[in-house]
């Protein structure tokens, strides 16, 4: 009777002692559900944006080349004009007088330059000629006295002072032929080309004078340099056109260009003849265009390469000075490695990272490198290969090495299956 007892006293001792050295079972590590895509190879295009600013084709601003009063504009702003055609007309009476009086100088030097070389020079001319004539004639009459009275002198018929006369006259003839001959071959030569030149420069002079008239009067009827659309008209009819300042301002905006700034690494894949589409940021209007330039320079403030691309613009509903978003696209890569935009997510340690589900379920943080990238897919270029499993929602704040559930489509969680439950009882 004691020995029960003595056991039924220890038996609670002996179940505490077996309680404390039976474990606490470990908390069952969560299972996180997750959406998974697995990468694939596709091709995919290399789209660059930028934002660029609108520019017209072309675009003149129209300055006068005098100073006067604006007499009439034949357009106002937002008028279509060609090129050539009259836009606006200065005062010009002045220089309306001063081509009148240059044109009379002219005349007169043309009938002089016509009266110098058609008459007074072959006047003068025949007169010499006929000049030189009668010397010779005079000269070869007194030679032949003088042989002739030299013959007789030797036959003893005539006196020696008769022989001397007749030499003096001779020498007298000859020296008054050789003068005439002179100015003869002066007239032909020296004398009558000066003539002649001389009014010809007083004619060219004159019509030089006409010509700088009448262009100064040209100036005053202002056309249009180009085809396009009247953008800015300063003045007024009456106000005073200044040399050197714009009184038009005339743009083609049947195409524009848009300018943008690319960092060099970018500007390196673009070349002319790219497709791009520039889009208006602010109003729903899109054009199709082609990369007309790559500056050969990087500028030295911003680093960046300029790009110009070139669009057509029916309806003028593109504006310049617009800002617009460029999308260029610079080529096709196939055969790319692909995950969707979802995937990717900020490492902790820096660069751009995925997580990736192995075959045990568990989610691994990758750091991977982009390459191309569009709306719905990113190139990776480094840090995956082709089928593995990259988590696409519910990544954020999942760490690396967390046991994961790939959900189906349309499988639901635990939590949306207790609220559907909490519902249902309700």
């Amino acid at each position: 009777m004691s020995s029960l007892h003595k056991l039924v006293s220890i038996l609670p001792l002996l179940i505490g002692l077996a309680a404390c050295k039976k474990e606490t079972p470990k908390e069952a590590e969560p299972v996180i559900p997750v959406e998974a895509t697995a990468t694939r190879r596709d091709s995919i295009r290399r789209l660059i944006t930028a934002e660029g600013i609108l520019h017209p084709r072309d675009q003149a601003s129209i300055m006068p080349k005098i100073s006067a009063p604006v007499r009439k504009f034949y357009v106002n702003r937002g008028d279509h004009v060609k090129a050539g055609q009259l836009v606006a007309e200065l005062e010009s009476r002045d220089l309306a007088a001063a081509v009148t009086d240059a044109r009379g100088t002219y005349d007169q030097a043309s009938a002089a330059y016509r009266n110098t070389s058609s008459a007074t020079v072959p006047d003068e001319l025949v007169k010499s000629q006929q000049d030189a004539n009668a010397a010779k004639q005079s000269m070869d009459a007194t030679q032949k006295v003088l042989q002739s009275r030299q013959q007789l002198l030797s036959e003893g018929a005539l006196a020696r002072r008769l022989v001397d006369e007749a030499a003096v006259s001779y020498a007298q003839a000859k020296s008054t032929y050789e003068t005439a001959q002179k100015h003869l071959e002066s007239l032909q030569t020296v004398g009558r080309h000066e003539e002649v030149k001389g009014a010809a420069g007083q004619l060219q002079s004159a019509k030089g004078k006409l010509d700088a008239a009448s262009a100064q009067l040209s100036y005053s009827a202002i056309h249009s340099p180009i085809n396009g659309v009247i953008t800015d008209r300063p003045l007024y009819p009456g106000e005073i056109a200044s040399a050197g300042s714009p009184v038009l301002t005339v743009m083609d905006v049947s195409r524009v260009i848009a300018r943008a700034n690319i960092p060099v690494a970018q500007a390196s894949f673009i070349k002319v003849g790219n497709a791009a589409t520039m889009a208006q940021t602010d109003a729903d209007i899109q054009a199709p265009g082609k990369v007309t330039v790559v500056s050969p320079a990087v500028d030295a403030n911003s680093t960046t390469v300029e790009i110009w691309v070139e669009a057509a613009n029916p309806g003028e509903r593109l504006r310049p000075g617009a800002t617009v978003h460029l999308s260029i696209l610079s080529e096709t890569i196939n055969d790319a490695l692909i995950i969707p935009p979802d995937a990717l997510q900020g490492s902790q340690t820096g660069g751009t990272s995925v997580m990736v589900v192995g075959a045990d379920s568990v989610a691994h943080e990758h750091k991977v490198a982009i390459g191309a990238r569009e709306a719905d897919k990113v190139q990776i270029v480094k840090g995956l290969k082709e089928g593995e499993n990259v988590v696409t929602v519910g990544g954020v704040g999942l760490q690396d090495g967390a046991k994961v559930h790939i959900k189906k489509p349309g499988e639901k969680d635990e939590d949306d299956k207790k609220d559907e439950k909490g519902k249902g009882e309700k």
